[in-house]
């Protein structure tokens, strides 16, 4: 009995344990993503500040 309450015990903290490294892995995956849409949003900045040309009109070939 105390056996089986001992191992029960075991698999619980294992599962404990596992659970909140998931949680961390999608946090830090989450971090990750959002540092990466940060620098797509720099990079648009970056560009707009350049004066890139202006679509003046239509196609005329």
């Amino acid at each position: 009995v105390m056996a089986q309450r001992a191992l029960a015990e075991a698999m619980e903290l294992m599962a404990n344990a596992m659970a909140q490294e998931a949680v961390s892995r999608t946090a830090d995956r989450e971090a990750q993503e959002a540092r990466r849409g940060g620098e797509d949003e720099l990079r648009l900045e970056r560009f707009m500040n350049n004066k890139p040309p202006i679509f003046k009109g239509g196609y005329d070939p």
